[in-house]
């Protein structure tokens, strides 16, 4: 299994940013797709994930600003990200959660300016 993200960059704060992942290889359809974050010096938090019937979980940081979608069929998810700020800069990871083993993509930067 292998996950390729896309999307992140550089905004301004208010704005929005869209991330996407890929994910390839033949797994589970008993899975969660979604995205961590890790910035500098802290430890790497959920941001947002959901399962293949379509569950959501959010962290408390991002509830109402983030929205994750997911195309089961295409295997990808995407994250969508409004009133960001400069709390929400970090490395943002695609992950694939199958049954307790994850799997994870490269990571992609999102850096919020003031």
């Amino acid at each position: 299994v292998q996950l390729q993200a896309s999307g992140g960059g550089l905004v301004q704060a208010g704005g929005s940013l869209r991330l996407s992942c890929a994910a390839s290889g033949s797994f589970s359809s008993v899975n969660n797709m979604g995205w961590y974050r890790q910035a500098p010096g802290r430890q790497r938090e959920l941001v947002a994930s959901m399962t293949y019937g379509g569950y959501t979980t959010y962290g408390d940081p991002v509830k109402g600003r983030f929205t994750i979608s997911r195309d089961n069929a295409k295997k990808t998810v995407s994250l969508q990200m409004n009133s960001l700020n400069q709390e929400d800069t970090a490395v943002y990871y695609c992950h694939l959660n199958l049954m307790g083993r994850y799997y994870w993509g490269q990571g992609t930067q999102v850096t919020v300016s003031s």
